[in-house]
């Protein structure tokens, strides 16, 4: 979805921890197949990602309702709200 909102853009990296749905063939495929380059956190350190983190501690705790989401649709669309309005804004300010 963000590839795609973005006019599928060249020179894309794509960072994660080493968890297998990361390292799985079939993720690296899709990377590969879209020319995302893939970048992995060292194992056993978390500080590695840590802005990751940050970010979904946020966007759980400021943005998700506590009762959760009436449908999948309004889920989507609530998050992609915040990606890219309220939390890109907020991280220029």
């Amino acid at each position: 979805m963000a590839y795609e909102s973005r006019g599928e853009p060249h020179g894309v990296m794509f960072h994660s921890d080493q968890g297998c749905q990361y390292t799985s063939l079939f993720f690296r495929q899709q990377l590969w197949r879209y020319q995302i380059v893939q970048s992995m956190s060292r194992r056993g350190n978390c500080w590695d990602n840590s802005p990751m983190e940050r970010f979904f501690r946020s966007l759980k705790s400021e943005w998700i309702p506590e009762i959760g989401y009436s449908s999948f649709e309004k889920a989507s669309q609530g998050v992609t709200d915040y990606i890219l309005g309220y939390y890109s804004q907020a991280s220029y300010s």
